[in-house]
């Protein structure tokens, strides 16, 4: 518990608890970043699964990727500083925990995807293996489960 404690002492959650302000902005910017990865993945995992056939993957694979990935990081410092305002409620919270444990399945199926060589594949053109459809729908009910676990957080 001494680092929890160190983390909700160090400046940038101070600087958090003590304006209200700056808690809004950067909870604004976990939002925006939720909204970059929702925005980028779902419409990339329902092209990669099938759907969405006027798409070209050539060209929506690598942007929407990209998108993702800058939300992603973005979720990730966001949520790690916010996470500092006020880290042992939130490791008391079990809706915190299944939204770690539900980001840590959809961070590795990304890695997963990401490393797959028959990605590579269908981003030049060829066709989408059964392998990258199944690991995008598993994409698709893992981000919005992320996100339910995340909006439940506020509930328990």
């Amino acid at each position: 518990m001494a680092f929890v404690d160190w983390l909700s002492a160090w400046p940038g959650a101070a600087w958090l608890q003590g304006s209200a302000t700056a808690y809004i902005f950067v909870n604004a910017a976990h939002i925006l970043a939720v909204g970059l990865i929702l925005g980028a993945v779902l419409p990339l995992d329902l092209r990669l699964a099938g759907g969405l056939r006027s798409v070209p993957l050539t060209v929506a694979g690598p942007l929407l990727s990209r998108i993702g990935a800058t939300g992603v990081a973005l979720a990730l410092l966001t949520g790690l500083w916010l996470f500092t305002v006020n880290a042992a409620t939130y490791l008391d919270n079990a809706a915190f925990l299944y939204k770690l444990g539900l980001l840590g399945l959809a961070l590795a199926n990304v890695a997963w995807q990401h490393l797959s060589p028959a990605l590579r594949r269908a981003y030049a053109g060829q066709a989408v293996s059964p392998g990258v459809k199944l690991r995008a729908l598993l994409s698709v009910f893992l981000w919005l489960a992320v996100l339910v676990a995340g909006r439940w957080i506020g509930f328990l």
